[in-house]
């Protein structure tokens, strides 16, 4: 939303606790973006708003999708699961609803192998980012460490972080920060989940943030070295990477992820960013940068040089933009 608004675009969020009817009519959009999954579109009146659509002509509708054929263990039930396997979601994208599809994976990228075919629709690839509302942190005290990790305990990263981050606590003051760390975080989380996909506002709102986005940008700039993982399947296809991988070096920090063979697309490795390539070069690449200080300002500094350039939220929505002009022109 920050970045529509930067651009000088009014914006308005809907949410489930809306009447979607009335905020289309009256907000009268040129663009509406949605995700196809269940939960989304559980929301919304699609038969209304495919008639207000063919009555204006003006409102094209950009629609994030999920994989093609998704990796995700089925037990995630806070993910869409294949959208080839949902045959729902293909009827709304092929209903005439739909303009433009997008999603956060690289092109080519073999999760989406078939969708083009399948629905004769070209997706394109707008990559998450970094949000420039939260790039003025300082310094905090109390976020202050040798190595800081911000996210959450998925199953898909408990094997790397078990035999690469938690036995840095032996040598480094390590602070660990998200969700799902223990048994109750666990069982709140999932309360959690339900509550969003039945709209249950008790439990919609049993489980608050553990950190704000002012806080987590702190504690990147509070840390000598912030370090990022991600799940076992974006090492595996290596067409997409998290929002850390912008975050860190946007809010100041100094960053070691693990091995995602995209972000080498994003940024130059050993220059903009450090990339570990197993756990040798995990271990010996965060005591290296321990302790020459000196070799981690140069890269800090090009890092966020590099994201306020081509990788903030600003870029993305500019992307989005320029699909609907060029379809405009």
């Amino acid at each position: 939303m920050h970045a529509f608004l930067k651009l000088g675009h009014n914006f308005e969020p809907i949410t489930a606790d809306d009447d979607f009817r009335q905020k289309i009519s009256s907000f009268d959009p040129d663009i509406l973006f949605f995700n196809l999954s269940r939960y989304t579109t559980k929301f919304m009146d699609l038969d209304w708003l495919k008639k207000y659509k063919n009555e204006h002509k003006n409102l094209k509708v950009f629609v994030w999708i999920p994989f093609w054929n998704s990796p995700l263990s089925k037990l995630r039930i806070n993910e869409t699961p294949s959208l080839s396997q949902m045959p729902d979601m293909l009827e709304i994208l092929k209903s005439g609803l739909c303009d433009f599809c997008y999603s956060q994976v690289d092109e080519n990228d073999p999760r989406m192998e078939g969708f083009e075919k399948e629905t004769g629709f070209k997706y394109y690839s707008i990559p998450l980012a970094a949000d420039t509302f939260y790039m003025s942190s300082v310094f905090d005290k109390k976020f202050e460490a040798d190595i800081s990790f911000i996210g959450t305990l998925l199953p898909e990263k408990r094997k790397f972080i078990k035999k690469n981050v938690l036995p840095l606590r032996k040598k480094y003051d390590l602070k660990l920060y998200g969700q799902d760390w223990t048994f109750p975080e666990k069982v709140m989380s999932f309360s959690k989940k339900v509550g969003q996909y039945f709209n249950i506002p008790v439990l919609k709102d049993i489980q608050k943030p553990s950190l704000s986005l002012e806080d987590e940008a702190k504690i990147y700039k509070s840390s000598i070295i912030s370090i990022n993982v991600h799940e076992d399947y974006q090492k595996r296809f290596g067409k997409d990477c998290n929002e850390r991988t912008f975050k860190i070096p946007l809010y100041g920090g100094f960053e070691i992820t693990d091995d995602v063979a995209v972000i080498r697309k994003y940024f130059k490795e050993g220059e903009e960013i450090v990339i570990a390539k197993d756990s040798k070069d995990w271990y010996e690449k965060i005591d290296y940068y321990i302790k020459n200080p000196e070799k981690r300002i140069k890269i800090m500094e090009a890092g966020k040089a590099r994201v306020l350039k081509d990788h903030t939220y600003i870029n993305r929505a500019q992307s989005l933009l320029n699909i609907y002009k060029d379809y405009e022109n």
